[in-house]
């Protein structure tokens, strides 16, 4: 029996899955069971932000197992001290404590519990085309109705507006707003990046009303979009930034970033088993020293640049924008996308949907120029022939 025989006989059902089954990995490459090779645009839902088996990651997790992997943080620990000590240098002004988890919607559910015991107010404004997670806060957060249906009741108190839309926000926001939840780019939404000015304005608007901002950059975090942290590139200062994926370098890792206006955490009113484990904390120091030493913030605002102009001049009245920023790019079509995913995974080369009309890349951050114009000339191949056959 082969892995997919054998996976699918025992596994959940909850994810759809593709006919392959991946079993080795390297840099932006990965091979499935029978030796092909493809170049990865998925990067495990953005996770391998510093390619897959990073060597330095690869050795910091392999020399941490056999010295401590696991203590809970009713202790302290060295590498979990240094973690922190690494997170809050890096972070935009202003963000000064950490809680770590191990998951980008545990980041989300501790952030939303944190506003709520910081304001005293219970009311969480999210955007449509919004996605934060699936657990049940995060979910009451996340927008699109498909994930949201099937498990209402969903938490009270959580309600959206339209994202890029100011004077909505303003409208929306009331006393009982303890926390305004954005993505600074829409990832699962459709590859959507937030205006500078619209940024800027709720931030603005929270601090007029006392109500916290927290920013998800799950996925847009450390490089993805060409600055370290996407909040960056319009000069937002989040109450909290919520970070997850890319972190640890492949190795589960999530953390809540706390300002000033975080209060009242007090000790038992929050914790998670195997949050900020020596293991998770020494794969995430390695993974940041990599992204510092080798520039691949820098690297994705180049490479992402040359992306754009290349998949924007590809010419098919089936495409109707290509956006993005820095290496996370969304090619939006006027026809469902998983059948060119599905092509286009013939042609060597995985790639993520975005809602159901856009196709999502987001390599690791290491790929190099070579295998981005392969990609990207698989990609054009694909689209010429669906137009073709249309």
């Amino acid at each position: 029996m082969n892995s997919i025989e054998l996976e699918s006989r025992h596994t959940s059902g909850a994810y759809p899955k593709r006919d392959m089954a991946i079993v080795r990995g390297l840099g932006a490459r990965v091979w499935d069971d029978t030796g092909r090779e493809y170049i990865d645009c998925v990067g495990g839902h953005g996770v391998a932000i510093v390619g897959h088996c990073n060597p330095a990651v690869v050795e910091a997790i392999r020399e941490q197992a056999g010295t401590l992997i696991t203590c809970p943080e009713i202790f302290y620990n060295d590498v979990r001290a240094r973690l922190l000590e690494r997170l809050t240098a890096i972070a935009p002004a202003g963000l000064e404590r950490a809680f770590l988890c191990n998951s980008g919607t545990e980041a989300i559910e501790a952030a939303i519990k944190f506003a709520r015991l910081s304001t005293g107010r219970s009311g969480i404004l999210a955007t449509t085309r919004g996605f934060h997670g699936r657990t049940l806060g995060a979910l009451s957060a996340t927008w699109e109705p498909k994930y949201r249906e099937p498990f209402q009741p969903l938490l009270p108190g959580f309600a959206h507006v339209p994202y890029n839309d100011l004077a909505a926000l303003q409208n929306a926001v009331t006393a009982d707003t303890a926390a305004v939840l954005i993505e600074v780019v829409q990832g699962e939404g459709g590859v959507n990046p937030g205006q500078p000015d619209y940024l800027r304005g709720v931030a603005d608007i929270c601090q007029q009303t006392g109500t916290l901002l927290i920013a998800d950059e799950v996925q847009t975090g450390f490089g993805r979009t060409g600055r370290f942290f996407a909040c960056e590139h319009s000069g937002l200062q989040p109450d909290m930034l919520c970070l997850a994926k890319g972190l640890a370098g492949g190795v589960p890792m999530g953390a809540v970033l706390l300002g000033a206006r975080v209060g009242n955490i007090k000790p038992g009113v929050h914790g998670s088993t195997f949050g900020g484990n020596p293991l998770a904390c020494a794969a995430a120091l390695a993974t940041i020293g990599y992204i510092l030493e080798h520039d691949l913030p820098g690297q994705a605002a180049r490479k992402g640049a040359w992306a754009l102009q290349r998949l924007g001049a590809i010419e098919t009245p089936l495409v109707r924008e290509v956006r993005g920023r820095g290496l996370m790019i969304g090619i939006d079509l006027r026809q469902r996308v998983t059948p060119y995913l599905k092509a286009l995974m013939d042609e060597g080369v995985l790639a993520l949907p975005a809602g159901s009309t856009v196709m999502r890349l987001l390599p690791p951050l290491v790929i190099s120029d070579e295998d981005l114009a392969l990609a990207c000339d698989a990609i054009e191949r694909v689209l010429l022939a669906g137009t073709t056959a249309a």
